[in-house]
């Protein structure tokens, strides 16, 4: 029998439960409107820490994946002290390191709630409505609606190829994990939803560092599967199915033709376009870091820096930036060598993370892998979007596989009495 609490007290199960909810909200608001987002991120975060646990907080902060995140937003708090700019842009750069906060909370609540996976569904749900709705716009052009750009409905090329390379690859192994538990009609289904995301980009406005991603995602799933000889599959199937889209599909043709003429115009003539801004960055961002190499310029200064290694340059040597587009860069232009050695051994701390066999762990391995090889040419962790993706993927993911390595843990340490009991529903594992 329940037992209700007592009037007037305080009942912390029930922000528990609560927030379980609103990161429900979260995932379902998240592929669509960044203003919703934020709403439910602050009503998530308020009813979180009424029911945080702190005991279960501070065991994720001792921890790699949990600690490392809330370091590097210390570094960043620190980084202000030194920063040559006034402190409206001193906080303005620390907003950005701000939301990796939230992954230890995550963590520590998903990996005692059971109610991970609804997450998970509320997200895939909401991302294959905003894929019909892409659809929906391609094959009717009389809609007087046209979104942001071809097939994109909502935010931008680059956030919605990343929210439809997660979904497709985290469907193709799902798949193949119930395929191996001799599922194959679920296995079908899964397959068939990842080929609409897959093909989703052969049509609409598409990011060319999609192109990039989604090899090597294809690349780590072979690996998973089959080590070296599914790494060998996977650079096969890329190259049958690369040729095949490639004289399918013009759109693919002239994304890459587009890409091509714009480099080629940047080395001849130095036009501005999209890749000689690239360039361009690039090279003032090492100029940048290479005068402040150890502690970098601190919390807020890129922009600053930007305008002092750009000035009285001409061309795309002259252009000034608040964002480098590269994320490693992001980090090191304000926290010079320290910042960047924490940025990527986080990245490697959530890389860790994901090292078991289960589909969770699977589809935290595509999010972190997604974000790292996409941060090549975005600063995706201090996007706001794709920063929040980042953070909600590798808090409730990493908490759902914690919370699947213990329960495997716990039966792994029963006695074969107690193991043969294991399917109990009211088995106590804990």
């Amino acid at each position: 029998m329940a037992v209700l609490p007592a009037p007037g007290r305080f009942d912390r199960a029930l922000f528990f439960r609560l927030a379980d909810f609103f990161a429900v909200a979260v995932a379902i608001a998240l592929p669509w409107s960044t203003t919703a987002s934020a709403i439910c991120i602050a009503a998530w975060l308020l009813v979180a820490l009424l029911g945080l646990d702190v005991s279960s907080l501070k065991r994720e902060l001792q921890t790699a994946a949990g600690g490392l995140p809330v370091l590097l937003c210390c570094l960043g708090v620190i980084g202000m002290t030194w920063a040559d700019v006034g402190w409206s842009e001193r906080f303005h750069g620390l907003n950005s390191f701000n939301r990796l906060l939230v992954i230890p909370l995550l963590l520590a609540q998903f990996r005692r709630s059971d109610h991970g996976t609804w997450v998970l569904f509320a997200f895939l749900i909401s991302s294959a409505g905003l894929l019909l709705t892409s659809f929906a716009l391609m094959l009717a052009p009389s809609l007087t609606w046209r979104g942001r750009m071809y097939g994109v409905p909502v935010h931008d090329d680059i956030f919605q190829g990343s929210i439809f390379l997660i979904c497709a690859f985290s469907l193709l192994g799902a798949a193949f994990d119930q395929s191996a538990k001799r599922q194959r009609g679920m296995a079908l289904a899964c397959i068939a939803a990842a080929m609409l995301f897959l093909t989703n980009f052969a049509f609409a406005f598409i990011s060319r560092i999609a192109l990039v991603v989604a090899p090597v995602l294809a690349g780590l799933l072979g690996w998973r599967r089959l080590r070296w000889r599914g790494v060998l599959g996977a650079c096969v199937l890329i190259g049958v199915v690369g040729l095949g889209a490639w004289s399918a599909f013009p759109n693919l043709q002239s994304r890459l033709n587009n890409s091509i003429e714009e480099f080629r115009k940047y080395r001849a003539a130095d036009e501005r376009n999209q890749i000689a801004e690239h360039a361009a960055y690039l090279m003032g961002s090492l100029a940048i870091i290479a005068s402040a190499p150890f502690i970098g310029h601190g919390t807020g200064s890129i922009h600053n820096e930007f305008l002092r290694v750009t000035a009285g340059k001409s061309g795309t040597a002259g252009l000034a930036a608040d964002n480098p587009h590269n994320q490693t860069f992001a980090v090191a232009i304000q926290l010079g060598v320290l910042g960047g050695v924490a940025l990527w051994s986080m990245w490697c701390a959530h890389l860790m993370l994901f090292r078991g066999k289960s589909v969770a762990a699977w589809i935290g391995l595509v999010v972190v892998v997604e974000n790292i090889v996409s941060s090549t040419v975005h600063s995706h962790l201090f996007d706001s979007n794709n920063g929040w993706l980042y953070a909600f993927g590798v808090g409730v993911l990493g908490g759902i596989s914690l919370r699947e390595r213990k329960k495997k843990d716990s039966l792994g340490m029963q006695t074969p009495l107690a193991a043969s009991n294991a399917s109990d529903p009211h088995a106590v594992l804990f």
